[in-house]
């Protein structure tokens, strides 16, 4: 099959490594400088210790990378992926397209599946790739297993078996909305789980904050339409325990650096990747007030990152909570 990948990022470009196993598989980046370092260095500056494979083509024009591609993978950030989306509309609007971004985009507070939608009516099929996956693990060819879910069950389920392989497994599904609301929220959380790493609260409190984190997000998927059960695979439960416990998680490295002290702009400039849960973090808030569903770790985090509320003041109001059954 011939995959191309559109955002050379930590993930795009781990992506295209896993793939380039079996398909053929072009990485495109938007600013051309970036596919010239690309190209020189045969590695991606966000994951420098993975070489590119032989076969893997860097490819700095938008229309030669998808003009005869079988499958379009989006890879940029969720804040990317409208301008991306626009950009292959113009050139070719009938295409079997998946995106790879999790969270809200800023402002509309609306999903990736929904932006899509809006911009790119006329594509083929389309799906989201989600789950518990760290770039540079996918890229070093380390066993992950991630999710194709699509509202086109067939399109999933045979997209899956294309891309499936013994370093990357795919599993298909068809709760979009679910697997979305999953890799979006979880992230969210992640900075909670932070900023309790961070204040040295022990691995108890890692442990309920996983998993009454994990109720908020079932609760609100549930009322966006998304099915129980997703919650408990791998774009729920999966990808919050990897990215509330992992070394590598950006979303849980910004809370670390919260509980420390520091200022959130500094934090973002430092990291020199999005943390989407940063991102995300007002639209799940402001979503979950207008469907009255109760989220008060959301609430803790919105309140530490933008509202100026120290993290430990945060942490002793989720513990001063009245009790209540489970």
């Amino acid at each position: 099959m011939r995959i191309a990948v559109l955002g050379a990022g930590a993930w795009g470009s781990a992506l295209a490594i896993s793939f380039c196993a079996s398909h053929e598989v072009c990485l495109w980046a938007r600013r051309r400088e970036a596919c010239e370092e690309l190209s020189r260095n045969r590695s991606s500056p966000y994951l420098p210790e993975v070489p590119f494979p032989g076969a893997l083509r860097v490819e700095p024009d938008l229309s030669s990378a998808i003009s005869g591609c079988d499958l379009a993978i989006v890879a940029t950030s969720t804040a990317g992926l409208r301008d991306a989306a626009n950009a292959v509309a113009a050139i070719r609007p009938r295409i079997d397209l998946l995106w790879a971004c999790k969270g809200f985009e800023q402002g509309s507070r609306k999903l990736p599946h929904e932006i899509v939608a809006e911009v790119l009516p006329e594509a083929s099929r389309t799906g989201a790739l989600s789950g518990p996956s760290f770039a540079l693990e996918v890229a070093r060819g380390q066993p992950t297993a991630i999710v194709l879910a699509s509202r086109d069950s067939a399109f999933a389920a045979q997209s899956a078996a294309q891309l499936n392989s013994a370093r990357l497994r795919i599993y298909s599904a068809s709760d979009l909305v679910g697997v979305e609301l999953g890799g979006a929220v979880k992230n969210v959380i992640a900075i909670a789980a932070g900023i309790a790493d961070g204040l040295g609260l022990g691995r108890n409190a890692r442990a309920a904050l996983v998993t009454r984190g994990l109720a908020e997000i079932v609760r609100l998927g549930v009322a966006m339409g998304g099915q129980p059960e997703t919650f408990m695979g791998l774009t729920g439960l999966g990808d919050l325990v990897l990215t509330c416990t992992g070394d590598l998680s950006r979303n849980r490295d910004v809370g670390l650096r919260l509980a420390k002290g520091q200022a959130l702009a500094d934090i973002l400039r430092e990291l020199g990747h999005v943390a989407e849960g940063v991102q995300s973090a007002t639209s799940v808030r402001d979503i979950a007030r207008m469907r009255a569903v109760e989220m008060p770790i959301t609430e803790a985090v919105c309140g530490v990152l933008f509202e100026g509320q120290p993290a430990l003041q945060a942490v002793r109001q989720l513990l001063a909570r009245d009790p209540r059954p489970e």
